[in-house]
């Protein structure tokens, strides 16, 4: 087991720890908001992972078939995790129809990309995608945070946790479907070009063997 795949497996080791530290046995739960803090770092962290796993096995040239496999499915289960948790966590903020849309989203660009792999090509992450990714932690973390405060007050400031999360939760939605849109248009675009040069090759491949018909029955 090399160390990048290490790291995705400590990511989907996290999956039953954020459950079990938003759940309402969870023992630190005081009135400073210690477990909306602990969840958020948690959440954070497994988040960090994401891109250190995939740096590390580009960097270190160890890139493997294990590795391809779980670092999408910890990806999916963390984000999932998060959101279904959210619903009942923060009702008020994340809600039910919004976690099944990106939730679907998730899994409809994994569907994509399994169809192009076995299509003989690749679907890249777009700038879309990244910033996807990036609205999920924000939106994740805020709406944790909300669960307890309303507002931070800072200095004459009073931050709004509440308000700041319902804004980013939307956002991020809006990106999701976006980044979907782009997604399932770069796939169809290489599946049309795909079945062209297929479409091309079995042209020529026909015009081939009637030409080598023809010279065979002229020979006769």
């Amino acid at each position: 087991m090399n160390l990048p795949n290490s790291i995705t497996l400590s990511r989907i080791a996290t999956v039953p720890i954020l459950i079990w530290v938003l759940s309402p046995h969870f023992p630190v739960n005081g009135p400073n908001g210690e477990q909306e803090l602990i969840a958020s770092g948690l959440f954070i962290a497994a988040s960090i992972t994401d891109g250190l796993d995939g740096y590390l096995a580009r960097r270190r040239g160890q890139i493997t078939t294990l590795g391809m496999l779980l670092d999408p499915l910890a990806d999916k289960l963390m984000v999932a995790t998060a959101l279904i948790l959210l619903v009942a966590y923060t009702p008020d903020v994340m809600k039910p129809w919004i976690a099944v849309l990106v939730v679907g989203r998730e899994f409809l660009v994994s569907g994509l990309r399994a169809i192009a792999s076995s299509e003989g090509f690749t679907i890249e992450a777009s700038d879309l995608g990244k910033l996807k990714t990036v609205t999920q932690i924000v939106a994740v973390v805020a709406a944790i945070l909300s669960h307890r405060w309303d507002h931070w007050q800072m200095g004459w400031y009073p931050f709004p946790v509440r308000l700041t999360a319902i804004i980013a939760v939307y956002w991020m939605t809006i990106v999701s479907i976006i980044s979907a849109a782009d997604y399932f248009i770069g796939f169809w675009n290489k599946v049309d070009h795909a079945s062209g040069r297929r479409r091309r090759r079995t042209i020529l491949s026909r015009r081939k063997r009637n030409q080598e018909q023809s010279g065979a029955e002229q020979k006769v």
